[in-house]
């Protein structure tokens, strides 16, 4: 996994070679649902208990899907919360679903106010892609710390009713216990996405670069009339001297 930069703005990436594809994925959530943990988990395998504050990384990997090799780039963003004015969140939220491909919004099961936030995210996305041409970018929904069944404060059944109202996709993972949950999820959205974007062009420069074979010229048939009519007269003489 590659941490690009640590960012105020987002800024384009390229995908580096021999990636074809760049998925860019953007996860969005309260604060302290997990976030950073659920994308270093999907793109390490590995879980860190302790982060220092979200400050809006973005990581990138290369992986493998259904035998093709695809840039992924994850967008962490710093925490969403609801003011008295409403939901407050950075601009540096609005940009990263903006340049997303998908979005990912997670609530933590053992806090109620994030998953109480979701509702008003999901808008946001909407709101963010109004000027865009085309339909808004697909979006999942994850609860996560599924492990924590002493403190949970959302009930199972909430999270699949949720995501049906919103029209996306649910799953309920532990990034802390279980990597094949958390891989789950991420890997189904990155193949929906992979199927929906063609492959991409060689660019100018990659043209330029690629050798190029010389067509054979074709053969010059008076040329080749006159060979012809040389061997048969060579045959004829050699016929009559017999």
């Amino acid at each position: 996994m590659r941490l690009i930069q640590n960012m105020s703005t987002i800024a384009e990436y390229p995908a580096e070679a021999p990636s074809n594809r760049v998925i860019k994925i953007a996860v969005i959530g309260g604060s302290g649902v997990g976030k950073t943990a659920l994308v270093v988990r999907f793109l390490t395998r590995r879980f860190i208990g302790d982060y220092e504050r979200n400050a809006g990384n973005l990581y990138s990997r290369e992986v493998q899907i259904d035998s093709e090799q695809v840039a992924i780039q994850v967008q962490d963003t710093p925490g969403v919360h609801v003011t008295t004015n409403g939901l407050s969140c950075s601009e540096h939220v609005s940009c990263s679903i903006q340049w997303a491909d998908a979005v990912v919004l997670v609530y933590s099961v053992t806090d109620r106010r994030s998953f109480d936030l979701i509702g008003q995210l999901h808008q946001l996305v909407a709101r963010a892609h109004g000027d865009r041409a085309g339909a808004p970018p697909p979006v999942i929904l994850l609860a996560n710390k599924a492990d924590l069944l002493h403190v949970r404060r959302v009930d199972a059944q909430q999270g699949p009713l949720l995501a049906a109202t919103l029209g996306c996709c649910f799953f309920e993972v532990s990034a802390s216990e279980d990597y094949s949950q958390v891989h789950g999820a991420f890997h189904r959205l990155c193949r929906d996405l992979a199927k929906q974007q063609p492959p991409a062009l060689p660019s100018a420069a990659e043209k330029r670069r690629s050798p190029l074979i010389p067509r054979p010229k074709s053969p010059n048939m008076q040329d080749l009339k006159r060979r012809f009519k040389q061997a048969l007269s060579a045959k004829v003489r050699t016929v009559t001297s017999v």
